[in-house]
């Protein structure tokens, strides 16, 4: 049986499910639908089964995001395989490219699996069929696409048109249509020669290689520097920022898969949704009767075709007489907005950007290397926060020029270290860190440690921080 390399994709914003989905904790890494994250749900649907061999992934993403990946990996009982940090964010072409040179060290005959990391598809078993029929094709050189057959007339989706319909498994693809206007889309649902484009790819490392040294040289060169440089980090491969940063931003479609010769398409029959707006995820959440979806901090009366989702477990969402509403609630941000207004939601948050609104970006939770922290209350001259801080884990050796603390334990265990002195916490107890003193939190146990965390001064930004240590490598 050909082992596959699973390439995961884990480093996008994720913008149009704001609030949700933050720059600081995108959509990928939440549970939007079920128990696990989406991140969590492609990782398991990349593992070896009866008919299809994975080697372990290799994924891309950033330093912010890279000890969240490792963790929601070990959390559903799967070894992480090769990290790549990207310095910068520059597109699919390059992330693509790196791991095609990276798994061609390794394997010069590898074969990758290429899947974004915030997708839903239900039917594990179909998916490897599918992902079968790609081998035999890149075993024999082409570069292959993954298409879902429409069901209805979506402009949110980029299109493939086949060159021709017929009986084989693999067709080859004409041309790449980018998200249609309603009447083009409706009259391409009813032509069969057009897929939903899937973001999907399979190949081997090296015919991908030879693409980009035929249609974009200048970005194959940039990045294998950037691949060859690379250095390791804590169990991560950090790749070499100057030439990363210098690769052309790019998506593949564009750099490389519009321009091949070689391209086919598989098209896949099952169910399958990119969670690419609040109107695509009500679609997939159960409605009742009126097609109304909820949480289970919402309630609706008299309402129709609605979404209300309250994300804050104390925060109550109520609906009353809307129709074709999306409301959703953060502890620091609320969304309400027409269903058909969903695509718009990513150019909102651009516009709270560029006005200098915090929570276009950042939450009120904050995930570490350590665990997470969120504020509970925030005034000029104080602050409390709510901290996690994982088993075995620690916070640096730090100190702060404004700032004094005072943490309580409220579960689990903690072991203060406050210059010279070492205190060993357990539930209730607490400990004061004066302003400049050097100190460090540490859980030492095999359960979570839940502290809250009382801040006074003059100035309580996360950069008033002087680190002497640290496991994670942070500066």
């Amino acid at each position: 049986m050909t082992k596959i390399y699973p390439v995961i994709l884990a480093g996008g914003s994720g913008a149009r499910l704001w609030p949700l989905s933050r720059k600081s904790y995108p959509k990928q890494f939440s549970e939007l639908i079920g128990t696990k994250s989406l991140f969590q749900e492609t990782v398991l649907r990349l593992k070896s089964s009866d008919i299809t061999e994975f080697e372990p992934p290799i994924t891309l993403t950033n330093s912010d995001f890279r000890f969240i990946v490792t963790e929601q990996m070990y959390s559903v009982g799967i070894e992480p395989g090769p990290i790549l940090i990207e310095p910068s964010s520059r597109n699919t072409a390059p992330a693509i490219l790196a791991a095609s040179i990276y798994a061609n060290k390794l394997n010069d005959e590898a074969i990758l699996a290429v899947a974004p990391s915030d997708h839903i598809i239900v039917d594990t078993a179909a998916f490897h069929e599918m992902l079968n029929i790609g081998i035999s094709q890149a075993e024999i050189g082409k570069i292959v696409t993954f298409g879902i057959k429409p069901t209805k007339p979506e402009t949110g989706y980029g299109y493939l048109e086949l060159d021709e319909v017929d009986d084989c498994s693999a067709m080859k693809v004409k041309r790449f249509i980018e998200k249609p206007e309603k009447d083009v889309a409706k009259n391409m649902l009813l032509d069969e020669r057009h897929l939903w484009n899937a973001g999907i790819f399979m190949f081997r490392a090296k015919d991908l290689i030879s693409s980009f040294e035929q249609y974009a040289p200048a970005i194959l060169e940039n990045v294998r520097e950037a691949v060859v440089n690379g250095k390791p980090d804590l169990g991560f491969f950090r790749l070499q920022k100057e030439p990363w940063n210098l690769a052309e931003n790019i998506s593949i479609d564009y750099a490389i898969m519009e321009k091949v010769k070689n391209l086919v398409a598989v098209p896949f029959m099952g169910s399958w949704s990119d969670l690419g707006s609040w109107e695509a995820v009500w679609q997939e959440m159960q409605h009742n009767r009126h097609g109304v979806a909820t949480s289970d901090n919402a309630q609706d009366f008299m309402c129709k075709n609605t979404l209300l989702r309250s994300e804050n477990e104390g925060q109550l969402v109520v609906g009353l007489g809307l129709t074709d509403i999306i409301a959703v609630a953060m502890p620091d941000a609320v969304l309400v907005a027409d269903r058909s207004r969903a695509q718009d939601v990513k150019k909102v948050v651009s516009q709270l950007k560029a006005r200098g609104i915090s929570q276009s970006e950042t939450s009120t939770k904050d995930h570490r290397p350590w665990g997470w922290f969120e504020s509970l209350a925030l005034e000029k001259s104080f602050q409390v926060k709510r901290i996690c801080v994982n088993p075995e884990a620690a916070l640096s050796l730090q100190s702060h020029k404004y700032r004094s603390e005072h943490w309580i334990v409220v579960e689990g265990e903690a072991k203060v270290t406050i210059n010279e002195e070492v205190h060993f916490l357990s539930e209730g107890q607490s400990v004061y860190v004066p302003r400049g003193a050097i100190h460090r939190m540490e859980n030492q146990g095999d359960l979570p440690m839940i502290l809250i965390e009382v801040q006074t001064g003059s100035y309580l930004g996360e950069d008033d921080i002087v680190r002497y240590e640290d496991l994670y490598s942070r500066q």
